[in-house]
């Protein structure tokens, strides 16, 4: 019995290194990637970090409150908020392409508010572009435009939807 022809040879050992390449990023890619266990959000950077045991797994650029400066203290004043809060929910059917609910406002939050005998206001989500818009891209981040929100890709929300689990911590700094 002859041995296998080198052409065969190199075949098999190819066609085994791409098998071995699409493996690779099916564990990278795939939903059996561990979850992060905390989302880092500098406003002054506009970054967005996803991070487990304090190593970074992901990075995103991002656009803020319209009004990006100090942290949000009453409802309408266009600003994101700064602190430690969690993820305590997720809406599929938003109308921006994902959401991911952040539990603002906190106790401190809502002293700060009474004290500026005004409402602290909520519905502070990390969300994706808005449903049909989807095309803009990164180009979103060049200007802030949400209403005090953490807006992404469509695409990113995807990755971090699935890589957030409800009750992550959230810190937002300046």
């Amino acid at each position: 019995m002859r041995g296998l022809p080198m052409k065969a040879i190199r075949f098999l050992l190819s066609l085994s290194i791409v098998w071995g390449l699409i493996s690779g990023l099916a564990i990278v890619c795939g939903s059996s990637e561990k979850p992060a266990d905390k989302v880092l959000i500098e406003k002054k950077a506009r970054k967005l970090t996803l991070l487990r045991s304090s190593i970074v797994i992901r990075n995103y650029r991002i656009a803020l409150g319209n009004t990006p400066d100090g942290p949000k203290t009453c409802q309408g004043d266009g600003r994101t908020p700064e602190g430690r809060y969690i993820i305590s929910g997720r809406n599929k059917n938003s109308q921006y392409h994902r959401s991911l609910r952040i539990s603002y406002p906190n106790e401190a939050d809502r002293i700060a508010a009474r004290n500026r005998k005004c409402s602290p206001g909520g519905d502070i989500f990390i969300h994706g572009l808005p449903n049909g818009y989807g095309w803009i891209g990164k180009v979103h981040t060049l200007r802030d435009w949400t209403l005090g929100c953490i807006a992404v890709t469509d695409q990113e929300i995807e990755e971090i939807w699935n890589l957030v689990p409800n009750g992550t911590a959230v810190e937002i700094r300046p």
